[in-house]
Order: C-alpha cells, then structure tokens, then sequence
C-alpha cells in the first residue's frame, strides 16, 4: 500500500478558483473517474475526477476553499508499489447558474483625475502601463490591463501582499458606486414587509456574476439604439421551402435565426467597426478579420452566449448545425469555458417570446449587438396598394464613443435589406 498524491490540474490560466463543492471524505473509497471536488472559475464550473481508485486518507480541500493550479486535494492510499503525484484532467461544465453575457475581456472604464490617487478606492483605472513590478500572477495583470487598473498603488489581499483578482474587483465596484471617478446617487431602499408580505430568493450564479459586467457596461459605454425592420415575407417562404425538402432527407432543420446570422457576418464585413473593439487607451480601434458571433442563449440559470467561430465562412446547414449543438448543451450546462470566448458581435433573439423593439445592452469588448423581435404581418404600401408582409422589428445598439449615428443608421438599413432579399449577400 502507497499513498499518491492528487493535484490540482492545469486551470488555463485561472487563478484563486473556488471550491464550491466536495463530494468525498476521508475514509471514502473512490474509482478511477469518480468526482472528487467542482471547482467555479469566472466562466465555468468544473468536476476534478480521480484519476486512481483507492481510499482517502486526507483531504485537504473545503467548500468554501481557493485553489490554484498544483494545489494538493487528496492524499489517496493504493495497492500500487509506486508514489507518484497526480494531476488529473479537468471536464470542464457551464454550470446553469454561473454565466453571464459577459465577454472574455472586459473594456476599461473611464479614468478618473489624477488628483483622485490618494487611496485604493479612488485610483486611477486607465492608467495601468506595460511592465509593472508589483506582486501579481500573470492572469491577473491582463486582468487589471483589460479594465485599466492600475497596479501599483493596489493593496493586495493575498499572501505576501500578492494582488488577486477580488482585489481588482472591489476596485471597479468601488468606482461603480461613487468612490471613484465619478458618483452615482444610492438606489432608495424601504422596509418593503411594513407594507406586506414579501419573499426573498437568492439570484442564480448567472445572475450574480452577470449583473456587476451588465452595469459597468451600461454605465461605462454610451449607448445608442438604432430601431429598423425588414421585409422577411420572402425569406419565411425559402425557408419553409427549404425545410420540406430537407425533411425528405432527413436534413437539419432551419431557423429563421441562421438566415439572420448569415446577413449580420456579411453587414460585418462591409461596415468593420461593427466587428471592432475599442483599445483600452480610448484611442485606438482594434478592428478583427475574422467573425465569431455570439448567440445569447435563455437557460434556466440565466442568459448564456455561446460563440458560432468563423460565422462568415459557413453556410446555412452547418451553422444551424453549431447553433443546435451549442443551445442544446448551453441549457444542459455542458458548454466549454473556451466556447463562450473571442466573440465580435452578438445576436440577443427574443423572437419566440414577442414584443417589438428593445434596447440590447452591449456585450463588452464588442462594440454592437442586434437585437430581434417578434415578426408579425402587417400592411405594407407597395407604391399602389397596401399588401399583407411578413415583417421582422430588430434593434441595433451601439458603442458611440466608435460608432456614429449616420453609421448606425446605415448599418441597420443594409442589415434590412440583406434579410430582406438573402441574394445580396452573396455579392
């Protein structure tokens, strides 16, 4: 009998993971492939699996624990006659509850003056230079790169003073609530059971981790909602058309969704800074070459948005392909962290629910959104008489600080007549 060691794995880059639940105690006897602890980065929950069958003799993880890559979670004892030190694979779930329309890296917000340096809640957060020496893991420096934080006058939290991504946060939340470079009035609060009876319920992880990145992006980026329709009477009967025919076959069936996918990669490729991102100096435009659309996903946790890669180069079957397959496992809680990340623009449908037009919030660091509404008929003057079309109301939100209001209205009015008439896109 032997006693091995089992290992945090490698966690990309994460750092400070929480340990949210532990399956197993000392004395426990466990299989190859049992689960030992989940594991919660900012994107994703995580299963730690043994990778040996044997008995615990010690664990060295609690709920409620941080971990880093390497860290010791179980001593387990073995029959085999060699020690070894494990360090298992990870499988990586989205859990239900814990994502968020959040992107991979958030912008910056804006700096305040440099009079404001005297303390940790009134530092400057765009200001963060290349080549900093104060005591963070790599994560975390681009971490504080993408928000603008600046480093040195942080006072980390971790061990040896070491700066960790909570202490970055509470930096941000800080600003966000007035302490910062600018002030925000207090929501009004009540006793709200003096006048009856109330309930209170926890927000899902989605929600938690979501609501803090849809307030900074609402607040730090100046909106501005272009409202358009299109004409979708002959596109619908296409669709149908092409549905019948596939159903012979026992082809994939087509969403309306996909044909819009398909125009909004080309009105990309046309109008680029729609597929940008703003530099966190505030002065420069960082437009991409490629096209990954992020499609906002409704689980019962909350909205998701898993990313369709290279949405441009793909026809209709195989995106409605990666779309079934992503919204499928997206409200199963199976999604990859790493399918979730690199979007450029994203799509918000609310079609299936109804209403008529809304403001979609921008997805940080994209700079735009479209979001979809109800069709419904409606009469159309063709120039002679009024007609009955099928028409589809859609939103367009937009960064204003990269985008301006006669390019807004310029894009909604080509995405508009892309869906309208499918032929164009292929010029």
């Amino acid at each position: 009998m032997t006693l091995q060691e089992i290992r945090v794995p490698d966690l990309e880059g994460s750092t400070d993971v929480a340990v949210v639940e532990v399956y197993v105690s000392a004395g426990d006897d466990v299989h190859e492939e049992s689960p030992l602890i989940s594991l919660e980065s900012d994107k994703a929950v995580m299963d730690v699996p043994s990778p040996i069958s044997g008995t615990i003799k010690e664990l060295k993880v609690s709920e409620g624990d941080t971990v880093n890559t390497g860290d010791l979670i179980a001593l387990v004892e073995t029959g085999t006659a060699e020690n070894a030190e494990v360090a298992v694979n990870v499988t990586e779930t989205t859990s239900t509850e814990n994502k968020s329309p959040q992107t991979d890296t958030p912008p910056s917000l804006p700096p305040s003056p440099p009079s404001a340096r005297t303390s940790q809640s009134e530092i400057p957060i765009n200001s963060q230079h290349a080549g900093s020496k104060h005591h963070a893991t790599p994560s975390v420096r681009a971490f504080a790169r993408e928000l603008g934080v600046e480093l040195e006058p942080v006072n980390g939290s971790g061990p040896k003073g070491r700066i960790t991504r909570e202490d970055i946060n509470a930096l941000v939340k800080s600003v966000m609530s007035g302490s910062g470079s600018f002030s925000l009035p207090p929501i009004p609060t009540a006793d709200f059971g003096s006048f009856g009876e109330i309930e209170t319920e926890e927000l899902s992880r989605i929600k938690k981790i979501s609501g803090p990145h849809l307030h900074r992006n609402w607040v730090g980026i100046p909106h501005v909602t272009q409202f358009e329709d299109a004409d979708i009477t002959d596109l619908e009967a296409f669709r149908k058309e092409l549905n019948t025919e596939n159903a012979k076959s026992g082809g994939i069936k087509i969403s309306p969704l996909i044909f819009i996918i398909k125009a909004a990669a080309q009105a990309l490729k046309v109008y680029p800074d729609f597929n940008s991102s703003l530099g966190t100096d505030g002065a420069t435009l960082i437009r991409k070459k490629y096209c990954n659309i992020g499609i906002a996903v409704d689980t019962p946790g909350g909205l998701v948005v898993p990313v369709i890669r290279d949405a441009d180069k793909k026809g209709v079957f195989k995106l409605a392909e990666n779309l079934g397959d992503l919204s499928s496992r997206a409200r199963e809680g199976k999604l990859k962290a790493d399918e979730m990340k690199g979007g450029t623009f994203t799509i918000s449908s609310l079609g299936g629910i109804g209403g008529t037009y809304f403001t979609p919030i921008v997805n940080a660091p994209e700079v735009a959104i479209l979001g979809l509404s109800r069709s419904a008929m409606k009469p159309v003057w063709d120039g002679t008489e009024f007609k009955p079309r099928l028409v589809l109301p859609f939103s367009v939100s937009y960064d204003h600080r990269v985008i301006d209001g006669a390019s807004g209205a310029r894009f909604a009015a080509y995405l508009s007549k892309l869906i309208g008439d499918m032929r164009r896109a292929l010029l």
